[in-house]
């Protein structure tokens, strides 16, 4: 029974922290760029492309057509 309640702890956490803009973005590095400094990223669920300096991929959605709020 507390491996349930345990469970269902977590599962909460996580749709409460979970970053919901980019719930749907799948960010894939593209590496053909030589000695760049800067990191490309495609989305390829929205088709979105970011240029990072930290190499690390995106923290938001950055679809063309999406909404900001």
């Amino acid at each position: 029974m507390i491996v349930v309640v345990g469970l269902i702890v977590a599962f909460i956490l996580v749709l409460i922290f979970s970053n919901r803009a980019t719930r749907a973005c799948r960010w894939r590095e593209y590496r053909v760029s030589g000695c760049d400094l800067r990191r490309r990223w495609h989305c390829v669920a929205c088709g979105a492309e970011v240029f990072t300096s930290d190499g690390t991929a995106p923290k938001v959605c950055h679809a063309p057509g999406r909404k900001r709020t």
